[in-house]
């Protein structure tokens, strides 16, 4: 795949995951759920500290601060309560997505 296929396909997942746990694992509230777990998607405004703001060669998980290690285990807190479940899934589908990422361009899991 070419890098812009590739990029194109990692935010297609930060769509089709979410959506797809929400339907699967919380089906009388998807809709809520599914919102939520979009607007935490608002965490990668700290890109926008890096320059070049994307760099396809730049792994986010460890790089940018709000894709660190102690926040990501914050963000997994958050799934142990009923009342933040959802941004914490959301939060962590967006962290494992994007070391997925990382994984396929640059051959390593973290910065």
């Amino acid at each position: 795949m070419r890098i812009e296929e590739l990029v194109i396909f990692h935010i297609a997942l930060h769509f089709i995951v979410p959506f797809a746990v929400a339907v699967c694992f919380f089906p009388k509230h998807w809709r809520k759920a599914y919102l939520l777990m979009m607007l935490t998607m608002l965490v990668d405004i700290d890109h926008l500290l890096a320059t070049p703001i994307y760099d396809p060669n730049r792994c986010s998980i460890g790089f940018h601060p709000l894709h660190r290690l102690p926040l990501i285990l914050g963000y997994v807190a958050l799934c142990l309560f009923s009342k933040t479940r959802w941004v914490g899934l959301g939060l962590v589908i967006h962290m494992a997505l994007d070391s997925i990422d990382c994984q396929m361009n640059i051959g390593q899991w973290t910065n």
